[in-house]
Order: structure tokens, then sequence, then C-alpha cells
């Protein structure tokens, strides 16, 4: 009998220790959410809640948030969400699930992009840190629409996307990226394609990079300032288009400036095609469709196939170099 009471006397000591860390911690959760909030609008932001809850007791934390609208005057930037759940095993509270529920409004100074989706839920861990520093993450794809005021669309059947920090560097990420049946606007790929050979959407497109950044990915980069891009290493970027492939690996650094200097060997199936495609869409003057064919005639020439192309995409003292070929000023790469 005594053996019976103090088994039971401990564990409802312990019932009564694990519903405290409980409340305690689903406390701090809504509390430290409720602040970062309540600093974003301190510094200027709109930063707005219908209800902000956690629930799960005894071994959830699980917040759920309505009605969130997040607007950063200095970038322009804004997002609206109906819903965002934010799931996690109380003793693991770095590591959560979220999932977005209903259409989400994506705004930049020059447009506003609504994003609707059967499935968008992702996996993300912390580094266990009061700067939540960002490990690694995978998010899970399906049924994604875009649709902007700009007059365009798009969709996706399925997708997934990954990264991880580098075992060797900290401020580096491995970058996986894989979609299927990406299908651009009607507009757009009736610009890019007016006799209508090429099939509706993308078979496949991919990347496989490390990107390395000047400072880690936590909360900071939210509410001050975005890391940014210093070294692309791609091992593959490859899209499938019909006929059309192209795959690129290759290696970047980009200044302080956002410019590019490093080469990226493209490999081209059907470039011919491509070059029409570029001079449909505008990006290719049509001053220099011709050049540019005669010179990349000889280059896959030398290949040994004419219909395939191999040719270094060379980013040297602020410009863009394809095999011997200029193309003008290279493109500033900045994250607003």
């Amino acid at each position: 009998m005594r053996l019976f009471i103090a088994l039971a006397t401990v564990v409802f000591l312990a019932a009564i220790g694990w519903g405290g860390y409980w409340f305690i911690g689903s406390s701090a959760v809504e509390r430290s959410l409720n602040n970062w909030l309540q600093d974003r609008r301190a510094e200027g932001w709109q930063a707005d809640v219908r209800t902000l809850q956690t629930r799960g007791f005894p071994s959830r934390f699980d917040t759920t948030i309505t009605g969130l609208e997040l607007a950063d005057p200095e970038t322009g930037l804004a997002w609206q969400l109906p819903r965002l759940e934010i799931l996690a095993l109380s003793y693991r509270p770095n590591h959560i699930i979220a999932m977005l529920t209903g259409p989400q409004v994506l705004a930049t100074p020059q447009q506003r992009i609504t994003v609707t989706s059967d499935s968008l839920r992702g996996s993300v861990v912390f580094v266990p840190d009061t700067d939540l520093t960002l490990d690694r993450a995978n998010f899970e794809l399906s049924d994604i629409t875009l649709a902007s005021t700009l007059s365009w669309d798009s969709a996706l059947e399925s997708g997934r996307i990954g990264t991880r920090r580098n075992n060797t560097n900290p401020l580096a990420h491995d970058i996986a990226f894989e979609a299927i049946s990406l299908r651009p606007s009607d507009a757009l790929r009736s610009r890019l394609d007016p006799a209508g050979l090429l099939p509706p959407a993308f078979s496949q497109f991919g990347a496989d990079v490390t990107a390395t950044f000047t400072a880690p990915w936590d909360r900071h980069a939210v509410e001050t300032a975005r890391p940014q891009l210093s070294d692309l290493d791609i091992r593959q970027i490859r899209a499938s288009w019909g006929d059309l492939e192209l795959r690129a690996t290759g290696r970047i650094s980009v200044d302080t400036q956002g410019i590019p200097s490093g080469e990226i060997t493209l490999n081209a199936t059907n470039w011919r095609d491509m070059i029409e495609i570029a001079r449909n869409s505008g990006a290719l003057p049509e001053g220099m469709v011709g050049p540019l064919t005669s010179a990349l005639e000889f280059l896959a020439r030398l290949s040994g196939d004419s219909d395939t192309l191999n040719a270094p995409l060379a980013f040297r003292d602020g410009r863009v170099m394809l095999g011997p070929i200029p193309l003008g000023e290279a493109p500033r790469l900045i994250l607003r």
C-alpha cells in the first residue's frame, strides 16, 4: 500500500509539474509572438492578426493565427494570410510544422500576387537559440496557382523545396527545388510560342545549388535586413519544355553592390527555338538575333552536334557574355 501511495504521489506531482510546464510554455509562445508583432508596429510596420491562440495540452504547442497581415514600409513588401498553423511538440519547440490555409496575397511595390493551393505545408527546424536561426526546412507544394495584378498567372501541379545549413559554412545553405508540370500563363505562352508548338507546361524544372549569404537567416533577417547573396555554387539547374532542354552548372560570386562575377556553363538542346522564344518575349532585341544565331552556330558545330549548344555564360566587370558574344550589363542580385 505504501508503495502504491508513493507511486501515485510521484505520478500526481509529475502531472502537476508537466501541466505547469505546458502552461508556462504555451504562454511564452503566445507572448513572444505578440511581442514580435508589437515590436514591428513600433517600427512602422503593419503587423495585425485577428486571433492568436495556442492549444495542444499536454504534449503539443499548436498555435493558430488568423487574419495575419504584415507589411514592411521600407521595402514595400507585404503578406496577407487567412490562417497560419504553427505545430510543435512541447518537448521540441524548435521543430515546427507550418500549415498555410486559404488564398494568400504577396505584394511588392510593382504588383500583388494571389497564391492559392490545395496543400502548402512544411517542416522547419531552428537552431535552439533566441535568434531562431534557420537550420533546415522542407516544403511540399500541391496544385499551386499564382495570379498577378499585372495580368499574368501561373500554376504548379506539385513540387518540393528544401534547404539545409551547409556542414562546413554556417552562412551557406544547400538548396534543392523540384517542380512537376509548371505551367506559365496563357498570355506568356502565347507570346513565347505564338505557333503553339510547345506543350502547356514544363515537364520538369529543378535546381540543386549551395547559396552563401552575408548573414544568417534568422529572425533579424525579417526584422531588419535580408542577408545578401555572396556566392552561388550551381551543381545543376535543369528545365525541360517539350523538345527544349536547358541545363546549367557553374559558380558565381556577388559583390556588395550585387554585381555577379564568375562563369556558368550552359547546355541547351534545340537552342535555335530558344533564340526564337527570347525574340518573341522581347528579351532579345531583333537586331541581335542574326549575329547571335551565327555565333552560336559556330559554337554548336565545335561540339559536334549542331542542335546542342555548350557555351559559357561569363559575368565579368559588370557585363555578361555568352561565349564570345556580349549580352549587356549583368543583373544586380539584391534581396529586398
